[in-house]
């Protein structure tokens, strides 16, 4: 495939995944990825899989299942509006064609004992089973700063995310820059998308802009305030930990969670480790209002 268009693309992925709620229309990002409407609209669908259309709409509707479920004092008037929707009707329908539920149906789901997609993985679930009793450690609340990064995406959440990271470390020693402040986004809640359809984003920290682009592209981790959760263990135990902390702590926190990714700043990475431990930050984006 063409690495100008991964490129130009991934601008445009980029562009979206920075600020979900806001209006993001096909001209407009045509003009992100320097090509004509007509143009991009089949150039995006060669490189992602699916036409700029369905994918908005998908990632919006994650952000608002997200929404319904952690911010009950929000009206679902309110999260449609922040999803591009100017009524619930047409949110309620969209979100029931991507959920098959309405958006009240989904509030009253009890994550506790809902069936999570990722307990379809025996490795997950044993996980799930080990950390249940842990807890969930306090977090810091600090606002962060935005941080260049090079990054290689990847669709998919297994052992199979290796290979974004070897990738990445290939480029890097080519490179010769340092392979050391790691950063991993997610893009995607692993308790309701399925983890063959998770998105998922390799990252390093880096001190001065790409200048060819292709396989391996540049982006800007957003900054702002964010609770920060620090987690250890083995692979398999990691999904779950998020999940304690998107369904127990963020509810009773007070605080909303923002549009921005969520992500993790790796200390140790279990991707790249021979005994699969990992420990890490875990950042979540959240504000006050």
């Amino acid at each position: 495939m063409n690495q100008q268009h991964i490129s130009r693309i991934n601008d445009v992925l980029f562009y979206i995944h920075k600020d979900i709620s806001k209006e993001l229309s096909a001209k407009e990002l045509a003009k992100v990825a320097a090509y004509s409407e007509q143009h991009f609209h089949r150039i995006f669908k060669s490189v992602v899989g699916e036409s700029i259309h369905q994918y908005i709409r998908r990632t919006r509707m994650e952000y608002a299942a997200n929404q319904l479920m952690f911010d009950t004092r929000a009206s679902v008037m309110d999260i449609a509006n922040s999803c591009g929707f100017n009524s619930v009707s047409s949110f309620s329908r969209a979100f029931k064609a991507t959920f098959h539920s309405s958006p009240g149906e989904w509030r009253k789901h009890d994550l506790r004992v809902a069936e999570k997609p990722y307990l379809k993985d025996p490795e997950v679930a044993e996980g799930y089973r080990r950390v249940a009793s842990r807890g969930i450690p306090d977090p810091k609340v600090v606002e962060v700063p935005e941080r260049l990064a090079a990054y290689v995406r990847h669709v998919g959440y297994s052992r199979s995310i290796s290979n974004a990271w070897l990738i990445l470390k290939a480029w890097a020693n080519a490179e010769g820059r340092p392979f050391e402040t790691q950063f991993g986004l997610h893009h995607s809640n692993p308790a309701w998308v399925e983890l063959d359809k998770c998105r998922y984003v390799a990252c390093i920290g880096i001190d001065k802009p790409i200048k060819l682009r292709g396989v391996v592209n540049q982006l800007v981790i957003p900054g702002g305030l964010h609770a920060v959760f620090r987690l250890t263990g083995i692979y398999g135990e990691l999904l779950p930990q998020i999940s304690m902390v998107l369904e127990k702590w963020l509810p009773a926190s007070g605080f909303k969670l923002r549009s921005t990714p969520a992500y993790v700043h790796y200390h140790e990475n279990h991707f790249l480790k021979a005994d699969e431990r990992f420990e890490l930050d875990f950042y979540l984006p959240i504000s006050f209002f």
